[in-house]
């Protein structure tokens, strides 16, 4: 079986640093807001070309802190796309704000920049962009109609590490933005883990204070604050794996423009890129009418897939309150894509067979 992601191939590249930074920790026996932390945090900055950066537990934590920390509640309204995976819009509403879905541009998946003004209103607080499955949104229109209307713009970078518009990298294009370091993304630890990166000093501290206990020293607490850490050993699983991140993200490059250059079935639709050098290809996404039987296709035939997303988020439970709405472009994603192989240790000749067998399809 040719595998979605071989995680423990992907890791045990580092495995020498990680076990010697893993001893390290063990014998000094400091596991959270220590050095690791420091360090990593700043070479993170470094690297998305931000002033600031803070390590928290995971993606969800980082987009909740950053609304938290800009002072959004009840009654504010932040633009989303409708096209994304939930965790975007559920840190929009545990901050009891509203989100307002817009539909993304089918050809990347990404949302339409073209639709965001028409859903800004008197209450509308932000945008939240989502650059997803790896290619970062085109924000010069997005950054039109925010400064247009006085909104703050936010970026959910949890599956674009290193990602590019117009020269610099996601998590630097916006007031700021969440990262996750989830084991399966392009910079990944080994449990859970995420990140906030800005330029503004105000954000950063609070955002800081907010995820320790709302401690802005040991025990003094300036804001009713969260616990949202990230520890050191996964701070130093990141911060070896950093330096590697831009190889990685080319390999996942060549590995999309093979598959984009040689699959060649005309019952797949793949994926269009606004630029194929500042894309990184967390997932490579493609469509088809009967999904199912293609994925089932492939399963028989030795190629791992995964589904990324069966169900839009207006369709699941958690949000019943918007069964009846309607995102017919989202939905049309959802009830077609599925993800391919993509991951920067696949050989090429499992890239070879993967585009051999998705093109026998009938």
């Amino acid at each position: 079986m040719i595998p979605f992601l071989d995680l423990a191939k992907v890791n045990n590249r580092f495995r020498p640093e990680i076990d010697e930074r893993f001893k390290t920790i063990l014998d000094k026996g400091w596991y959270l807001q220590g050095e690791w932390n420091e360090a990593f945090a700043k070479h993170f900055a470094e690297y998305c070309g931000t002033k600031y950066a803070v390590g928290v537990a995971n993606g969800l934590d980082a987009l909740n802190l950053i609304i938290k920390a800009s002072g959004f509640g009840a009654g504010d309204e932040i633009i989303v796309p409708s096209n994304t995976y939930i965790a975007t819009i559920l840190a929009i509403s545990e901050n009891g704000c509203t989100p307002v879905l817009v539909e993304p541009d089918i050809a990347t998946y990404n949302i339409d920049p073209d639709k965001i003004e028409s859903a800004v209103t008197p209450r509308t607080k932000a945008i939240m962009v989502v650059h997803l499955y790896g290619q970062a949104v085109q924000m010069q229109k997005v950054w039109d109609v925010a400064k247009k209307h006085g909104l703050k713009v936010f970026e959910d970078c949890a599956q674009a590490h290193g990602a590019k518009y117009q020269g610099k990298r996601v998590g630097n294009l916006s007031d700021a933005g969440a990262f996750s370091f989830y084991p399966g993304k392009n910079l990944g630890c080994m449990g859970d883990g995420g990140m906030v990166t800005t330029n503004d000093e105000e954000l950063y501290k609070k955002v800081k204070a907010i995820a320790n206990y709302g401690s802005d020293r040991k025990y003094h607490h300036i804001y009713k604050g969260t616990n949202s850490r990230l520890d050191e050993l996964q701070a130093a699983v990141l911060d070896a794996k950093l330096p590697h991140l831009d190889a990685d993200n080319a390999r996942r490059r060549e590995i999309a423009k093979y598959y984009r250059e040689h699959i060649v079935n005309p019952l797949i639709t793949l994926p269009q890129t606004y630029d194929e050098d500042a894309a990184v290809w967390h997932i490579f996404a493609v469509r088809t009418p009967e999904r199912d039987r293609f994925q089932q296709y492939l399963t028989d035939n030795g190629v791992q897939t995964i589904i990324h997303y069966p169900t839009p988020p207006h369709k699941q439970d958690a949000y019943k309150e918007w069964a009846d709405r309607s995102y017919p472009i989202s939905e049309e994603i959802h009830r077609t894509v599925i993800s391919l192989p993509m991951s920067p240790v696949l050989s090429d000749d499992e890239v070879n067979e993967v585009v051999r067998i998705v093109n026998e399809y009938r």
